[in-house]
C-alpha cells in the first residue's frame, strides 16, 4: 500500500537484533518505504558517508559503535530525523539522546504501528522545513538568521 511521498523515503534501521530489523523492515516496506538495515553503528556510518537516508531508527546498545556515538557522527553532517529505539528503561539515556539531537524515542517492546506513525510525523515535519510548505521555510530562515 504505497502512501504518496512515503514511496520515495529511505529509512535506515540500525539494530543488532536481527528479529527487530526483519520485522520492522517488512512493516515499513509494506507501508511503501524503502528500507536499509544495518547490524551496528559502524556499518551504518560507512553507508551514510556514501549516501544519507531520509531518516533513521537507531538502537542505543550495539557492538562496534553504539547509537549515541552514531548520532553524534551523523549530526556533524546531517539534520535527518532520528528515532532512538531502545530496551533501556533509563530516563538519563532518553534525556541524553534528545539533547544530542535525537528527534524521538521508542522503548522496546513497541508497537510497529506507532513506530510507523512517528516516522511519518517526522518526515512530514522534515518536508515542511525543507521547503514543501513555504510559510514554515520562512520561519525557519528567521530562526537561523537570529541564531547566527
Amino acid at each position: 500500500a504505497e502512501q504518496g511521498t512515503n514511496s520515495m523515503s529511505k529509512i535506515a534501521l540500525v539494530d543488532d537484533d536481527r528479529n527487530i530489523l526483519t520485522s520492522v523492515a517488512i512493516t515499513l516496506e509494506a507501508e511503501g518505504f524503502e528500507v536499509e538495515t544495518y547490524n551496528d553503528g559502524q556499518a551504518a556510518l560507512d553507508a551514510f558517508n556514501k549516501k544519507m537516508p531520509d531518516m533513521a531508527v537507531f538502537d542505543i546498545k550495539m557492538p562496534r559503535m553504539d547509537g549515541m556515538d552514531l548520532l553524534q557522527r551523523v549530526r556533524q553532517k546531517s539534520k535527518m530525523p532520528v528515532i532512538f529505539l531502545t530496551s533501556k528503561d533509563d530516563e538519563i539515556d532518553e534525556v541524553l539522546g534528545l539533547r544530542m539531537g535525537a528527534d524521538d524515542y521508542v522503548k522496546k517492546p513497541f508497537s510497529q504501528r506507532l513506530l510507523v506513525e512517528r516516522i511519518r510525523a517526522l518526515l512530514r515535519r522534515q518536508d515542511a522545513i525543507s521547503g514543501d510548505a513555504s510559510g514554515v521555510e520562512v520561519e525557519e530562515t528567521k530562526l537561523m538568521v537570529r541564531g547566527n
